[in-house]
């Protein structure tokens, strides 16, 4: 079983939680973040550092002990220092552009994708010569940083026999031999 809710949660200096009725607020530098916890766990926190305790040694409030402890260490982590993910464009053709929080990819299809981001994540996009394109998204919320990154990836998903597509850096994509002659 995981041990992730017992270990603790180191507060940054300039980063404040606060909870009242079940309800933590995470505000810091970059941003403000709430989370609801669940029935039968309880914050404690005394001299910069968060524990999380559980009611019983159910299986449940074993699972939620574990997620709740990693969303609010996200939470204190994102409010401090914020949160990076990049993706890569690769295929010819491919191309993408922003203004301000408006992206605009060239993904081989006849018409260009323009996607409207939520304020909370910025964008930036590096295009170098004989380079795939690269997006570079940044935000305080993971939750929510993950999920742009996925719908972006998902407009086109790298393929298995030219491994075209829209990949996370460092992803590793499984390639299938073509037909045979």
């Amino acid at each position: 079983m995981s041990r992730i809710g017992k270990s603790i949660i180191e507060i940054p200096a300039n980063v404040t939680v606060t909870e009242k009725d079940g309800l933590v607020t995470v505000k810091g530098p970059k941003g403000e973040l709430t989370q609801q916890l669940g029935e039968g766990i309880t914050l404690k926190q005394e001299d910069g550092i968060l524990t999380l305790d559980r009611a019983s040694e159910s299986k449940s409030h074993k699972a939620l002990h574990g997620l709740y402890r990693a969303l609010i260490n996200n939470m204190v982590q994102g409010t401090a220092e914020g949160w990076t993910k990049k993706l890569e464009l690769v295929g010819v053709g491919y191309r993408a552009s922003n203004q301000g929080n408006r992206l605009d990819l060239a993904l081989g299809f006849s018409h260009g994708i323009v996607m409207d981001l939520p304020k909370e994540v910025v964008v930036e996009t590096l295009s170098e010569k004989g380079k795939n394109p690269i997006i570079t998204l940044t935000s305080f919320d993971k939750q929510l940083l993950g999920m742009v990154a996925a719908k972006i990836r998902s407009f086109r998903k790298p393929e298995p026999y030219k491994g075209k597509g829209v990949r996370f850096v460092g992803e590793i994509v499984r390639r299938k031999a073509g037909k045979s002659a």
